[in-house]
C-alpha cells in the first residue's frame, strides 16, 4: 500500500491509500476533510477507479465525468486535485 497526504491550495486536505498493480489502480481509498454528497458516491468512485491507469490527465477527466454523471456535489476538492493526490501516492515508497 502507498499513501499520500495532499493539501489542496486554498482547499481541503486529501489523504490517499493506494494499491497499484501493473501501473494501474488496484484499489484506492480517498479520505480527507472535503465534502461529497451523496456520501456513498465516494465508495462508488473508489470502485470506479479500479483498473484505471496512473495518468493524471486521464484520472482527472474520468473523476470529473463520474461525479457529473452521478450528479454528485463535491466541495473543497475537484477531479484534478484527487488525481494529483493519487499520483503523489503512486510515487512514494511502499509502506
Amino acid at each position: 500500500m502507498k499513501e499520500s497526504t495532499y493539501k489542496i491550495p486554498n482547499g481541503k486536505l486529501l489523504k490517499i491509500k493506494l494499491w497499484v498493480e501493473h501501473g494501474k489502480i488496484k484499489r484506492v481509498m480517498i479520505l480527507g476533510d472535503f465534502f461529497l454528497h451523496p456520501e456513498n458516491t465516494i465508495v462508488e468512485l473508489e470502485d470506479h477507479l479500479a483498473g484505471k491507469p496512473l495518468d493524471e490527465e486521464i484520472l482527472s477527466s474520468d473523476i470529473d465525468s463520474f461525479l457529473s454523471e452521478s450528479k454528485a456535489t463535491l466541495i473543497g476538492a475537484d477531479g484534478s486535485s484527487i488525481a494529483k493526490a493519487i499520483l503523489i501516492a503512486s510515487n512514494l515508497s511502499e509502506s
